[in-house]
């Protein structure tokens, strides 16, 4: 699933070919993606001007002149395509712009969505009203301040989008491994210091993963098409079997449904 890195690495793409473009023309090829699309989107969306691009955690966000927020996650597979030179059958939406410009949203397995939210209203969109802060402005002690009493695991808390918002399994694995802390010990029994260091690396491993364009695993390219290389440098997420820098062996755990690598030598 594209994490967000990816989606803040699609979101600079299209801003390059939309910001202050006016859309002249909307088809949605099919009537809905994971649920069905927004009444009016094609009307609502013709004719209007693309004002700002935009990330809220894992949601990329496309303002229009009309006080339109066009809001999209592109799930499993979802991807933005700039100037294809034709059509794919997964290209399920085509805009065009009034210089030239066609991108498409490509979605083979359809578990992404777009919705149309008058922007002064995102706020309070449920979508939106129970995210917690971005993580690349949280800090140690706000980290601690959301998790205090939490008895649950640290990556168990971290994914939890109510907690800090944007997060993925890829990325909490990395910054739990960046600063040492093992991925089962409960969120409320860290130190201050420690909480410190992880909303450091958090910043960090995004930042990095942000310059990199994210990490393609599957399915995910950029706009333009890239392939993201920052799984290229992966500590330890995909690692079970391999060696730590410390010599010790990365490991696998399931936490949720979901898997975990870490090396127990580096992470107490």
């Amino acid at each position: 699933m594209p994490e967000l890195p990816e989606v803040e690495t699609t979101v600079r793409g299209l801003e390059r070919v939309l910001l202050d473009r006016r859309i002249e023309r909307v088809e949605l090829r099919r009537p809905d993606l994971r649920r069905a699309m927004p009444e009016g989107l094609g009307q609502r969306l013709t004719g209007a001007r693309v004002t700002g691009l935009r990330r809220r955690a894992k949601y990329g966000l496309i303002d229009t002149d009309r006080e339109d927020t066009l809001v999209f996650h592109l799930g499993m597979s979802g991807r933005w395509r700039v100037d294809p030179s034709e059509v794919e059958k997964h290209d399920h939406v085509l805009l065009d712009t009034d210089d030239g410009h066609r991108v498409a949203l490509n979605d083979p397995r359809r578990f992404g969505s777009l919705d149309l939210v008058r922007t002064s209203e995102l706020d309070a969109w449920p979508a939106f009203a129970a995210l917690g802060p971005e993580p690349l402005d949280i800090s140690g002690r706000e980290l601690r301040a959301r998790l205090q009493g939490r008895s649950a695991p640290i990556k168990a808390l971290l994914l939890d989008q109510r907690i800090i918002a944007g997060l993925g399994n890829i990325y909490v694995c990395e910054a739990l491994y960046r600063a040492g802390i093992h991925p089962t010990r409960a969120g409320g029994s860290i130190s201050l210091a420690r909480l410190e260091r992880l909303a450091t690396a958090i910043r960090e491993v995004l930042v990095e993963a942000i310059a990199a364009g994210g990490s393609t695993l599957r399915d995910f390219a950029s706009p333009a098409g890239e392939l993201g290389y920052f799984s290229k440098t992966f500590a330890v997420y995909d690692r079970e079997g391999r060696a730590c820098t410390c010599r010790s062996t990365v490991e696998r755990i399931v936490q949720g449904g979901r898997s975990t690598f870490f090396c127990s030598r580096c992470q107490r």
